[in-house]
């Protein structure tokens, strides 16, 4: 396997393959579980080379505490990759490398996605994404690159992207892989003790419930209905409920049979937030 550090080798390095008819692109900030598996897997039967990004991007993080406490497991992570395919490259880089200069994001406009849900709380966060997916996308200039569906509004967000820049990429949203109790794998997961990991399984049961409400019932209906569930739950405390459509992420206010619909997440279990989304 291949570990690259630096954007000089990891363009010489590309430099070297530019007969490679397809290049994949995973980005990750590490820890990684069988969710980024998953991408990395589809990547490879799709493309000639599959390269795996690992960067803990600290201009997304609105909180120092929760960049802080983000988890780094390097090597653990390139065990995972080898057992995957010998032939992954990865390019884990360090903040001054990435940046070259001041650590700062770009400020986008995507349109409004970036203002609800995940933009109410956390203020910045998808200049920060977008700022360091444009940097890989234009350093590597993959053929396709990957995203899970957990973090949907992202997904959206890096299409608009995508769509603004013109970039010469085609993205793909890849579904949700879960634990057996249903908690949507992620690399938050780790900082969650056994009882509230297992517990946190009820984000997702009650996912499932509102999307069997939603076929009947109003969207307002459901979404206090989904509020009261957490209420009456002990150990984990609901920050947001909401009905969107899935293009423009626009709250639903009268259901449209012609309009695909998500319903959206984010609970803290303990001090661990945790979001999670279902296709209605």
């Amino acid at each position: 396997m291949q570990l690259i550090s630096t954007k000089k080798k990891l363009k010489s390095y590309l430099d070297s393959h530019k007969k490679t008819k397809s290049i994949g692109l995973v980005p990750t900030m590490g820890a990684l579980h069988m969710g980024h598996i998953s991408l990395v897997k589809k990547s490879v039967v799709e493309n000639d080379l599959t390269l795996v990004s690992i960067f803990v991007n600290p201009t997304q993080f609105n909180n120092q505490e929760d960049l802080d406490k983000y988890p780094s497991t390097l090597e653990a992570d390139l065990a995972l990759l080898q057992s995957v395919s010998d032939a992954v490259v990865v390019f884990a880089p360090s903040a001054s490398e990435i940046y070259s200069g001041e650590i700062t994001s770009k400020t986008y406009d995507f349109e409004g996605l970036e203002n609800v849900m995940e933009g109410e709380f956390r203020e910045g966060h998808f200049d920060g994404v977008g700022t360091i997916v444009e940097k890989l996308l234009r350093l590597i200039s993959p053929t396709r690159a990957y995203f899970g569906e957990k973090d949907f509004q992202q997904l959206q967000i890096i299409k608009k992207l995508v769509e603004n820049t013109n970039l010469p990429v085609e993205i793909i949203g890849c579904p949700i892989v879960r634990e057996a109790n249903g908690l949507a794998m992620s690399s938050r997961n780790e900082r969650l003790d056994t009882e509230l990991r297992q517990e946190a399984g009820f984000i997702y049961k009650t996912l499932k419930a509102a999307k069997q409400k939603f076929g009947t019932k109003s969207a307002n209906f459901v979404v206090d209905w989904v509020k009261k569930q957490f209420d009456a739950h002990p150990k984990l405390n609901l920050e947001y409920v909401k009905i969107a459509d899935a293009d423009q992420l626009k709250p639903v206010k009268r259901k449209n049979n012609k309009v695909k619909y998500r319903a959206f997440i984010a609970v803290y279990a303990g001090d661990v937030r945790l979001i999670d989304n279902i296709a209605l």
